[in-house]
């Protein structure tokens, strides 16, 4: 069965840390582009990073960028997003997904990718 699941999501403090994990099963991630989503209850869903998938740079959205860690594991067929300093503005439910193994020069939207996850909830809270 090809999905996408993700898991890591908590109630956290603010300025604590958390990561993500999102497995794939039927395919290989190696083969795709992927990405990180999250979406704040009232607002849009919101690009957070992405791998491109065929040079594997690394893309992060400027509200994250130095706070937020993508990485790949090719072995265990997974996708990490460590997060650091969190702070409230974080709190949303977050997705992975997959698409087209593509040269990228930023993180497309999220109508570019085709597959998945069920999301995973982080809460940032004193």
């Amino acid at each position: 069965q090809v999905q996408l699941v993700e898991s890591g999501g908590a109630l956290v403090q603010p300025g604590g840390s958390l990561r993500l994990s999102c497995v794939a099963s039927g395919f290989t991630l190696d083969d795709t582009t992927i990405g990180w989503f999250r979406q704040a209850p009232g607002k849009e869903r919101e690009g957070v990073s992405c791998i491109s998938g065929r040079d594997d740079r690394l893309h992060y959205t400027d509200s994250v960028k130095g706070r937020f860690t993508i990485a790949r594991d090719n072995a265990k067929n997974t996708v990490y997003l460590q997060m650091n300093s969190l702070t409230p503005e974080d709190t949303a439910v977050y997705y992975c997904a997959t698409g087209p193994r593509l040269i990228l020069n930023s993180c497309p939207s999220w109508s570019f990718y085709d597959l998945w996850g069920q999301g995973t909830q982080v809460t940032v809270s004193s």
